[in-house]
C-alpha cells in the first residue's frame, strides 16, 4: 500500500472518530482548529489523487455538483406524521386507550419534539445510500447529495450494523447558526428566514449541495422504518443501538411509567425550552415495548403507539385591522382577522382565523381592537381574547355579510350548524377550492396540476367544473404565455390518466361534505360501483360501516343534486370510469358487526379487524346492542364488562377463525 493511500485512510479514521466523539457521544476528542486542519489535509490529498477517492469519506461533505432537480423517493414504510394533543385532560384520554389494550403492562419512552425537517436515511450495508424528505408521506424527494454535507450524518455506520436500516430523524438548525444566517442574509439584502425550521427545509431543498454544506444543519435521529439484520425489544434499545452505529439521538429523553411521571417530565421540559439551543415544541411519548407498537398498530395517518404533547400555544398582541371572509371549499364563509403584524415564536403573524359569527360575537370583538393572538399548536394563529381596556373610542363592529363575497349569492345559514355558507356550485372561490381538492394527491392525483395552474385555467375559462378537465386539449394549452407543446402535452396526458382511478378515490375527490379518505373507502367497497352510489338510498348509506345519520345526509344532499348530477354524467361522457376496490374476497361474516378488545394471541387489532373486513365483516370501536361478536383477548377492559350486560357473543382469535372458516 503506498504511503498517500495509507495517510488518506489514517485521516479518514480520525476525522470520523472525531465526528462520533463530537456529535453522538458529546466528548470533543480534538480542538476545532485541529479537526480543520485533518480535514484540509484529506480534501487535498484526494484531490491530488482522484484513484482514492470513496463516497463514504468525510470529504462528501462539502458538497458535490448543483443538481437540476429532485427525483421522488418512495419510502417502504410509510412516514406517518403523530396526533398532538393540548392539555393533561387529552394525555389522561390517550393514557387511558393505552390502558384499555395493553392494561398496565407498558411503559412510555418520553423525548423533545423538534421543530425542523422529517428525514428519512437509508443504510444499506452500513452505507447511507439515500436521504429522503417525508412528503407526502408514501413519496418524498430524494435528497442525499444535501444531507451528506450534514456533519452529525455518518456517510458509513460503525460497529456490527443491520444489512438494511431505514432511520427516521429531524434536520435542524441551532438558533445561533439561524441569527448568523439570518444576519449574513440582511447583510447581503436577502430576504430572511422565518424561523429556524424553514432555514433548514430551505437549506435541504437547495439544488446546490455547496449552499446546503454552509448552512451548518444538524441532525437528531429518534425512530426507524424498516430495519433486517437487527433485533431490539424495547423503543429504549433501538436508541442505545443507535449511537452504536454511530447515528446521534438526544440525551433529553426518559422512561416513564405513569401518567403522572408524563406530566412531569413535560413540565421539565417545558421549563428548559427557552434555554435550549434549538428550537422544540412539545414532547414526543412512544409506547416503548415495540410488542405493545404492534398490538395498538395505526389509526388513518398516525400511530396509536405515538403522541405529540405539544406546549402551551405562544401569545402575541397586536391591533385587529380589519376583517375579511372567504370562501371555502364546501361554501362555509370563514372570517379572517387581518392583524397589524406581529411576531410570535419566531414567525411574523399578518392574519389569524375568526372561525365564524359566534366567535366573534363571544369575544365582542370590534375593528381596531387590540388582542391576544395564540399559535394554537405553535402552527396556526387564532385571536384569543380583546383587550377591552386599550379600547379608544374609534374600534367599529364587525357586519357579517348577507351575500357571497365572490359570486353575490345569498348566504344561507342552518339551525344545525354556526356556518354561513354559499349553496352555489359554480361560485368562483368555491370552484377554485373544489378543483384544487379534486386534483390532490390523495384524491385524483392528477400530476402537476398544482393550485397556480387551477387559478389559471379558471382565470382564462379554459374549465368550469371536474368534467372539462377532461376535456382540456394540448391546443389549447398552447395559447397560454410560456407554454411549450411539450408541458402542454404532457399535463393533458397526466389528467386522461386519472379516468381510470378506484372508486374510493373518486367518491372523495368529490369533496362531498363529511366524507374522507376512509369514508370513501367503505363507500366504495359497500356499493361497488359509482352508479349504484349515485343510487344509493339513506337506508342503505346507514348499513355502510362508520356512516352515520350526519354523514348519510350529506351524501344524500349531494347525489339528489341536480347539478351535481349532471356533473358527474359529464365526467362519465368524458370518459372518466372508477374502477371498484377488492375487499380480497370472503363473505363468511356478511352483515355481522364486531368489536375487538384486549390482547390478541398473533394478530394486532389492525391485523384482526383487516381480517373481519376481507370476510365482510363490519368493526366498531364500541359495544352496542347491534354488536353480534366481541373478539377478547387478555387484559380485555370495559367492553367485555359493556358486552356482558348487554349479552354479546364473545369469540376467542381462534374462535374467530373457526368462524371464518
Amino acid at each position: 500500500m503506498s504511503s498517500v493511500k495509507s495517510r488518506i485512510e489514517q485521516l479518514r479514521i480520525q476525522i470520523q472518530e472525531a465526528n462520533y466523539k463530537y456529535y453522538v457521544l458529546d466528548l470533543p476528542n480534538i480542538s476545532d482548529e485541529k479537526y480543520d486542519s485533518l480535514f484540509r489535509e484529506l480534501l487535498d490529498l484526494e484531490k491530488k489523487h482522484p484513484e482514492y477517492v470513496d463516497p463514504a469519506s468525510p470529504t462528501q461533505k462539502v458538497g458535490g455538483p448543483p443538481l437540476e432537480k429532485f427525483s421522488k423517493y418512495r419510502h417502504r414504510e410509510p412516514m406517518l406524521s403523530l396526533q398532538n394533543i393540548y392539555s393533561q385532560e387529552e394525555l389522561s384520554e390517550f393514557y387511558d386507550r393505552w390502558e384499555e389494550t395493553l392494561g398496565s403492562h407498558f411503559s412510555v419512552v418520553g423525548e423533545p419534539k423538534f421543530d425542523g425537517l422529517a428525514i428519512e436515511l437509508v443504510y444499506e450495508d452500513g452505507i447511507l445510500t439515500v436521504a429522503s424528505t417525508r412528503g407526502d408521506g408514501e413519496t418524498g424527494e430524494n435528497v442525499t447529495h444535501n444531507v451528506k454535507t450534514i456533519r452529525s450524518v455518518p456517510l458509513k455506520l460503525r460497529g456490527d450494523y443491520p444489512s438494511l436500516l431505514e432511520v427516521r430523524g429531524e434536520i435542524i438548525l441551532f438558533k445561533e447558526d439561524f441569527d448568523k444566517l439570518n444576519r449574513e442574509r440582511a447583510k447581503n439584502g436577502e430576504p430572511l428566514f422565518a424561523n429556524p425550521r424553514n432555514a433548514a427545509a430551505g437549506s435541504i431543498r437547495q439544488l446546490d449541495p455547496k449552499i446546503t454544506a454552509q448552512r451548518n444543519l444538524d441532525l437528531f435521529c429518534h425512530s426507524v422504518g424498516r430495519v433486517e439484520g437487527a433485533t431490539f425489544k424495547t423503543h429504549w434499545e433501538l436508541s442505545q443501538l443507535f449511537a452504536k452505529w454511530g447515528l446521534r439521538t438526544h440525551s433529553l429523553k426518559k422512561e416513564l411509567k405513569s401518567q403522572s411521571q408524563i406530566q412531569n417530565f413535560f413540565l421539565e421540559v417545558e421549563k428548559q425550552r427557552e434555554d435550549l439551543p434549538y428550537e422544540i415544541d412539545g414532547i414526543v411519548l412512544k409506547i416503548n415495548e415495540i410488542k405493545n407498537q404492534r398490538e395498538l398498530g395505526f389509526v388513518a395517518r398516525s400511530p396509536r403507539w405515538a403522541v405529540a404533547y405539544k406546549f402551551k400555544a405562544q401569545e402575541g398582541v397586536t391591533e385587529l385591522k380589519e376583517v375579511h371572509f372567504q370562501v371555502g371549499r364546501t361554501g362555509v364563509i370563514t372570517p379572517v382577522a387581518v392583524l397589524e403584524p406581529v411576531w410570535i415564536g419566531g414567525v411574523e403573524v399578518k392574519s389569524a382565523t375568526l372561525h365564524n359569527e359566534d366567535q366573534i360575537k363571544s369575544l365582542g370583538l370590534k375593528i381596531h381592537d387590540t388582542v391576544v393572538v395564540k399559535r394554537a399548536g405553535d402552527v396556526i394563529p387564532n385571536v384569543q381574547s380583546v383587550i377591552t381596556e386599550k379600547r379608544t373610542g374609534r374600534e367599529k363592529a364587525i357586519h357579517f355579510p348577507k351575500k357571497c363575497p365572490s359570486c353575490g349569492d345569498a348566504i344561507v345559514t342552518s339551525d344545525e350548524e354556526v356556518a354561513h355558507r354559499c349553496i352555489n356550485v359554480a361560485c368562483p372561490a368555491r370552484l377554485a377550492e373544489t378543483l384544487k381538492h379534486f386534483a390532490s394527491k390523495r384524491a385524483m392525483n392528477i400530476e402537476g396540476l398544482g393550485d397556480k395552474w387551477i387559478d389559471i385555467l379558471l382565470e382564462k375559462k379554459l374549465i368550469h367544473h371536474f368534467s372539462s378537465l377532461y376535456a382540456l386539449t394540448p391546443d389549447q394549452l398552447l395559447k397560454l404565455e410560456r407554454q411549450g407543446e411539450r408541458s402542454a402535452q404532457k399535463l393533458v396526458d397526466a389528467i386522461q390518466k386519472t379516468k381510470n382511478n378506484t372508486l374510493d378515490r373518486f367518491i372523495f375527490a368529490l369533496g362531498i361534505r363529511f366524507v374522507g379518505e376512509r369514508t370513501a373507502e367503505l363507500l366504495a367497497l359497500h356499493f361497488g360501483t359509482l352508479n349504484k352510489f349515485m343510487q344509493a338510498t339513506e337506508e342503505e348509506l346507514l348499513n355502510v360501516e362508520e356512516v352515520g345519520e350526519k354523514v348519510a345526509k350529506a351524501i344524500i344532499e349531494f347525489i339528489s343534486d341536480k347539478k351535481n348530477r349532471t356533473e358527474i354524467e359529464k365526467l362519465v361522457e368524458n370518459g372518466v370510469k372508477p374502477k371498484s376496490i377488492q375487499s380480497h374476497g370472503g363473505t363468511a361474516l356478511q352483515g355481522k358487526t364486531f368489536v375487538i378488545t384486549g390482547t390478541l394471541p398473533s394478530l394486532s387489532r389492525d391485523e384482526a379487524a383487516n381480517l373481519i373486513r376481507s370476510q365482510g365483516g363490519k368493526v366498531t370501536g364500541s359495544v352496542s346492542k347491534n354488536t353480534d361478536y366481541l373478539v377478547v383477548g387478555e387484559d380485555a377492559g370495559s367492553k367485555l364488562t359493556k358486552a356482558r350486560e348487554l349479552g354479546v357473543k364473545e369469540l376467542t382469535e381462534q374462535q374467530l377463525k373457526t368462524l371464518i372458516s
